[in-house]
């Protein structure tokens, strides 16, 4: 493959090195029809769009990583070539093969671009809505409340006052007793997840994560040099049993749950769940945070119950963001904890930011008084983007079972065969991408699965699983041996 690409000068020298092994386990199977050396090069080429191969990350060797995958090395020299070639590697005397980004990354492969156009391209990857139609007036409000906060600094530290203020409002409308003071706005819901870490876990400090979950928990965790130790969660959520043992016996500093239409499974907490999980806590003097990012997109039965319950325990944190329910391009979050809990994050927050946009408090602060209209109109959008998508799927993919989740942005699809990241990588040269299920998860595995969110406009759905019926098509599983191998494994035609 030739490519103009310009590549992005990496340091002469990388501390950060993966081993042959290594990469075996980030890309996973990588296995598809055609020429060896083009799925690999696919397979790192995910690897590090994805993030699951960090920029300036010294790679083994073409030996070494040939013996790991049992490959010829003509084939990881041509995949190292390629990469080469389009930017996403360099290599230098003395410093060997460092993982690089070109300085414009192409939307898609030369074959679709020239096939349908590079604004065909799907992006599958983020599970985040568009804008809602109220948006445009909450600004207009916004900017006429500015002018009174013009003669100030424009710096608060723990947020806006009326924003904190709403924020609590609703934490004690759904049952949980909450003053201003037990609220942090944060610059996004991601920033509350790495202040909290942050503010508890340090190098070699464990932190208790859901199995599969958040990726970009699992980047706070491994930003903080912490170690993630993990309880598995199925369809029916989280294994009490086991989250119970493990608090015990890892005696983490933080334990970090999605309670509400969990990212990516959809699962939730059940109330009794929710009380035991409190009260593990308390017992064992654990700090529980529950991403509520998605509980107001409740899209079947009725709206989960607070995490933090009547807010009696000072060991169950919360933490929100405006960014699922309402708009990405708000990066606005929040923190709802005991008052010493907001006062000791406030000032770990200040080392690297000291306040949000309070024009964008502002806004969120409208959206919240109205809603319940906004929620209405986006739940009812959800539901039927879900029940496209599920359609879609059940008509294309057939051998696919996707879940039907009561909430959230995203479907969790059963593959049947462990070729998740193999289709991830594949899927871009149909005009789709889609994040592979190892992506949610701390160790190797997950492969049989798919996150697909149902977020885009319905005819961008329809050609996103377009796009994977024929990836999954070239990626040629053989559905009939597939099913007869007692192993699962992968046969590829």
């Amino acid at each position: 493959m030739t490519s103009t690409a310009t590549r992005a000068e990496p340091p002469l020298t990388s501390d950060r090195r993966v081993s042959g092994h290594g990469v075996r386990s980030i890309i996973g199977s990588w296995s598809r029809p055609g020429a060896a050396y083009g799925a690999l090069a696919d397979a790192l080429r995910q690897a590090v769009l994805s993030g699951a191969l960090p920029l300036r990350t010294r790679l083994p060797s073409e030996r070494e990583l040939a013996e790991a995958l049992g490959v010829s090395r003509t084939t990881t020299t041509a995949a190292y070539d390629t990469l080469r070639d389009e930017g996403y590697l360099t290599s230098r005397r003395g410093s060997g093969t460092v993982t690089t980004l070109p300085t414009r990354l192409p939307s898609t492969t030369g074959q679709f671009r020239a096939a349908q156009g590079a604004d065909d391209l799907v992006d599958l990857t983020t599970a985040a809505p568009f804008a809602p139609d109220e948006l445009h007036a909450a600004v207009r409000d916004a900017l006429d409340l500015l002018p009174r906060y013009l003669p100030t600094t424009g710096y608060f530290p723990g947020g806006l006052p009326e924003l904190r203020a709403a924020i609590a409002a609703r934490y004690t409308e759904r049952g949980t007793p909450t003053t201003p003071d037990q609220v942090l706005v944060t610059t996004g819901g991601q920033e509350a997840i790495h202040l909290l870490v942050g503010a508890h876990a340090g190098p070699g400090d464990r932190v208790l994560l859901e199995h599969p979950t958040y990726p970009h928990a699992i980047d706070a965790v491994r930003a903080a040099s912490a170690r993630p130790v993990v309880v598995p969660s199925g369809p029916d959520g989280i294994d009490l049993d086991l989250f119970a043992s493990t608090l015990r016996q890892a005696s983490p500093r933080l334990a970090y749950l999605i309670p509400d239409h969990r990212n990516p499974t959809g699962t939730s907490l059940s109330a009794d769940a929710r009380a035991q999980v409190r009260e593990l806590a308390d017992r064992t003097r654990t700090l529980v945070v529950g991403d509520e990012a998605l509980t107001d997109l409740t899209l079947e039965g009725p709206d989960p119950a607070s995490f933090a319950g009547d807010a009696t325990s000072p060991h169950v944190a919360c933490l929100g963001s405006a960014s699922k329910g309402y708009w990405g391009g708000l990066r606005i979050g929040w923190v709802r904890g005991h008052r010493d809990l907001v006062g000791r994050l406030t000032v770990h927050r200040g080392h690297v930011d000291i306040g949000s946009s309070v024009l964008d408090q502002l806004v969120v602060a409208r959206l919240l008084a109205d809603r319940d209209a906004v929620l209405a109109r986006r739940r009812q959008q959800l539901r039927e983007r879900r029940d496209l998508v599920r359609a879609l799927i059940a008509q294309r993919l057939p051998s696919w079972t996707p879940n039907r989740p009561a909430g959230g942005l995203s479907l969790w699809v059963d593959l049947g065969a462990p070729v998740s990241s193999a289709l991830a990588a594949l899927a871009p040269r149909h005009g789709v991408r889609v994040a592979a299920g190892p992506a949610f998860g701390v160790e190797p595995g997950l492969e049989r699965y798919l996150r697909v969110p149902f977020t885009e406009p319905p005819d961008r759905l329809e050609l996103a699983v377009d796009g994977l019926a024929r990836a999954w098509a070239e990626l040629g599983v053989d559905d009939d041996v597939r099913a007869s191998s007692p192993t699962g494994s992968l046969v590829v035609v």
